[in-house]
């Protein structure tokens, strides 16, 4: 086993202050995510989203962006799936957003609402074929037999779909996480990072230094 306690880098790329920030978190967002675009960071739009069950036990997996809009972040995942399950019975999630790269993350806690059927609709139509069929096979986070059962099942949508239209699953659609904190992190050296969180209030945002 390799000794852990002595991996580390110095972060020394950039810094962070209150008073460089955007007032607005949304457009302070959108400037960072096009600053990771530009840089080519590998998946910049990967977010590890963190669902909670009835007991509190918390779940975490790594899912895409598809949009951001003036009330909130939307993804998309299987409503029967352990996460869909779980926002369905405790509708509050936060978001993480990592770019290696920059030395960044980005924070985001907030409440879940599903998408309107239409905007589910139009965003599943606009799929590659193959990920629209894999959305009819896949019984996400449900026990399968082994690879070959979830092939089998490609195979019959495959084969379905060849002689009719095809359109998105009952249980498949999209999720907006409409938020109420964000946290912009700039990593520093000696670990004494650069963190700003905004708090929505009644008047709109208040934005503040966090301690490292």
């Amino acid at each position: 086993m390799h000794d852990l306690r002595h991996i580390r880098r110095e972060y020394q790329l950039k810094e962070l202050s209150k008073a460089s920030v955007n007032a607005d978190p949304f457009l302070q967002f959108s400037e960072w995510l096009k600053e990771a675009i530009d840089a080519k960071v590998q998946d910049p739009t990967a977010m590890v989203l963190s669902t909670v069950s009835n007991e509190g036990r918390p779940s975490s997996r790594v899912v895409l962006l598809k949009q951001v809009t003036d009330n909130g972040f939307d993804f998309f995942t299987n409503y029967l799936s352990k996460k869909g399950q779980q926002l369905k019975n405790k509708p509050f999630a936060s978001l993480l957003f990592f770019w290696n790269e920059l030395e960044r993350q980005v924070r985001i806690e907030g409440k879940i609402t599903p998408l309107p059927t239409k905007e589910s609709d139009g965003y599943f139509l606009s799929r590659p074929l193959q990920s629209q069929i894999g959305a009819w096979a896949s019984p996400q986070s449900s026990i399968i037999e082994g690879r070959n059962a979830l092939e089998n099942r490609v195979k019959e949508f495959d084969k379905k779909f060849k002689v009719e239209a095809i359109s998105r699953p009952p249980h498949w659609g999209g999720y907006r996480l409409e938020p109420d904190l964000f946290e912009f992190w700039q990593g520093r050296e000696s670990r004494l990072h650069d963190r700003i969180e905004y708090l929505k209030s009644s008047g709109g945002w208040e934005h503040h230094r966090l301690a490292p």
